[in-house]
């Protein structure tokens, strides 16, 4: 980005996603190859997303939101929380984001164990109803 677009790079209506990506990791300092050692892919793999030749699986994209702190629907789709914009919120360290990505894994990781909880629970439910009482 030059210094003429770094302010409003951004525009809803033609940006694809590797370019919220790229926009996204340069407004948050990164480089290529430090996103790509955060996120313990390959540059290539990263630069193929950033080119829109390929696309991340779930978890890398929630890994990807986490440190370019941005929401998952806005990389997706455009809407939604985007990057701060310089001073907004003041930069976070690599290592907070690093930390809030972890913190971000791991409320998912509950909510997967607490859905598998609940459904465990009901096909308990449902088979103790199920069997004959003596």
């Amino acid at each position: 980005m030059n210094a003429e677009t770094s302010e409003h790079w951004f525009d809803p209506q033609a940006t694809t996603f590797g370019d919220r990506v790229a926009g996204a990791r340069e407004q948050a300092g990164m480089t290529q190859d430090d996103l790509a050692k955060r996120m313990g892919i390959k540059v290539k793999t990263l630069i193929a997303w950033e080119n829109d030749v390929s696309e991340p699986r779930a978890n890398k994209l929630s890994m990807m939101s986490g440190l370019l702190n941005v929401s998952l629907r806005w990389l997706l789709t455009g809407e939604g929380e985007g990057p701060a914009a310089q001073g907004e919120h003041g930069w976070l360290s690599l290592d907070a984001v690093t930390v809030l990505t972890e913190i971000h894994d791991v409320r998912a990781q509950l909510a997967a164990s607490s859905s598998r909880l609940a459904r465990l629970e009901t096909s308990l439910r449902e088979m103790l109803k199920a069997e004959p009482v003596d």
